[in-house]
């Protein structure tokens, strides 16, 4: 609120300054874009892409296997030998009964590779797995 001093009479104006709004919501967008990548983070996969991806629950606690373009499996952001990937995975499975599982391969691989890694999840006694895919 101000006073008018070109009036004589000095009314009350009620005017809402907007300046800090903008400023607020300009500092949470720069926030936004610069946490939003981070949020996706892990192993940098090319994902394939689909008509209509469905969408993921936003559950912190799924196993993220990704697979890269090199055919390295990664356990929730930690590389895993081929030869340690089953007693890894079930050493999980045990720890965290019937936990999902989002599977994120790397378009480029060749479909024997995730197939592997599928089945290496199933003998490990994962029953919810889903693949990971972006938009077309």
């Amino acid at each position: 609120m101000t006073l008018d001093s070109k009036h004589a009479n000095a009314t009350v104006r009620s005017e809402i300054n907007v300046t800090p709004l903008v400023d607020v919501c300009l500092v949470l967008l720069v926030v936004f874009m610069v946490v939003a990548p981070i949020l996706n983070a892990g192993v940098k996969v090319d994902l394939p892409r689909t008509a209509k991806p469905p969408a993921l629950p936003g559950d912190q606690s799924q196993v993220a296997v990704s697979i890269a373009a090199d055919g390295g499996v990664y356990v929730r952001s930690q590389r895993v030998a081929d030869s340690d990937l089953s007693r890894f995975l079930a050493a999980i499975q045990v720890a965290e009964l019937d936990q999902e599982v989002i599977v994120r391969a790397d378009r480029r691989l060749g479909y024997e590779r995730v197939s592997e890694v599928l089945a290496i999840l199933s003998e490990a006694g994962f029953k919810r797995v889903g693949l990971v895919t972006e938009r077309r």
